[in-house]
Formats: C-alpha cells, structure tokens, sequence
C-alpha cells in the first residue's frame, strides 16, 4: 500500500490537490514518456501531463518531437524528466556529477526539449528529475542546486526534500507527487530491487490514487510498468467517478 504525504504538506501555496469543495476537486495525472519503452500514444491518451525524456537516460530527438506535437495535440503538458548522463544504466544509478557538469546537463536537457516543444506547439512548463537523480535531490543540497540552476524558473515537481524546499526559497513553484504504482517505506519509495517496489495490481493501483489524491497535485504512474495504460485509464476513471477533475498541474 501507498503512505499518504502528511497533511500538512505545502503544495504550489495549498495543501495537496483539492480546491474548493467537492465538485471543484482538480488532480493531475503525470507519466513518465519517450523513454523509448512506453506506450507513448497510449498514454498520453490518458494523462494530463507528460514527463518527456530528454536525451540522457533514454529518448532521441525523434521521439522528443513525437511527444511533444502529441502532447501539443491532446492538451497534455510537457515537463523535462532531466536525468544524470547515465544511459546504460536508464539514469537509475547515484552518480557524483559535480555541481557545475550537472547544472549545465540539466540546461541542456531543458534547453533541447524546450526548443522541440516551442517548435511542435507547446511548452516545457515543468521540470522533474528522473530515478537516481530524483531521489538523490531530495536529500542532497549541492546537486538539487543543481538542477534548480540549471532550469531556469521553471516549478518543479517532486517529493518532500531538498530541491523543493530550495525551489520554494527561491520563489519557484513547487508541486507536489504521490505513486500510487510504487511501494513506499516511510515517506520514500521503496527501491526498486526490494520485493513489492511496484505495485502491479489494478486494483490496489486504484485504491492507491484513491487514498493519494487530496493530499497531492498530481499522481504519477510509470509508462514502463506492465499494464501501464490499462493502470492509468482505470485510475483516471475511478478519479472521475470520485469526482475530480483531471487537468494538468501547470494550469491551476
């Protein structure tokens, strides 16, 4: 089962995703895509916002422009899922990237799906890191800066740490994510090689977003889980029967 955040979380200048009363309830649904092992079309058929890929972890520029004129096409918005220089490993090994090599990764990163997207009629309005990257920014001060400096002013989407709390100093934007597909220990996601990381099965997947929803602003599913976007339709479903609102975080 998911552990909700706590109550008290800030997020965006709110307390997770529900405004107003019932019936003005509004969530968002992010999935990470163009990783060259998702259902790119599928999903973005589904979620609201799409956490495109950038280059170092996986994707090319082919796909970065499939995505975003998709994604342009639905509605969906664009983030930059900015990753360490780590194909081999799909950017989910810690690595000790000086400050400086990283903040200039991260601004290519932000800088090459920016152009892409402008140019198939959107915009990057968000950035997230990916795996190893996003959990080592949550504890790690240097390296959140890090990213922070390298994308510009763009709000961030993340877990409680290091890089919100620095974004949130800085007068960013800051939104706040819960997985209902992923395991949690404590308030952080059970590592992927311990038994029961992922969640796989739909209903405990439902019931997860379910649970997660009025504490954050967006839910994330992962695009290379088996039944991805079986998961996220039934999600967004049951969201709805609940409801609430399905739109992008960038557009509250």
């Amino acid at each position: 089962m998911s552990v909700q955040p706590g109550a008290g979380d800030r997020v965006g200048g709110r307390v997770g995703g529900r405004v107003g009363q019932r019936g003005d309830q509004r969530v968002d649904l992010n999935a990470d895509l163009g990783e060259e092992v998702t259902d790119d079309a599928g999903l973005l058929a589904v979620v609201t916002s799409a956490n495109v890929a950038c280059g170092y972890h996986a994707g090319s520029l082919a796909i970065m422009r499939a995505v975003c004129a998709e994604a342009a096409r639905r509605g969906v918005a664009v983030g930059a899922q900015v990753s360490y220089d780590d194909r081999p490993h799909f950017g989910r090994v810690e690595l000790d990237v000086p400050p400086e090599v990283l903040r200039e990764q991260v601004a290519d990163q932000v800088g090459t799906l920016s152009s892409i997207a402008v140019a198939e009629g959107t915009a990057v309005t968000y950035v997230k890191p990916h795996g190893a990257l996003y959990h080592r920014t949550r504890t790690d001060a240097a390296q959140a800066r890090a990213v922070l400096d390298g994308s510009g002013s763009l709000p961030v989407l993340g877990m409680p740490g290091e890089l919100l709390a620095a974004a949130e100093a800085a007068g960013r934007e800051t939104w706040l994510e819960g997985f209902p597909d992923r395991a949690y220990d404590g308030d952080r996601l059970r590592p992927r090689d311990r038994p029961g990381a992922l969640v796989e099965d739909e209903a405990d997947i439902v019931a997860n977003a379910l649970d997660l929803a009025p504490r954050v602003a967006s839910l994330c599913l992962h695009g290379d889980s088996p039944g991805a976007v079986a998961h996220a339709a039934a999600v967004r479903r049951a969201l709805e029967a609940a409801g609430w609102a399905l739109r992008p975080v960038a557009d509250r």
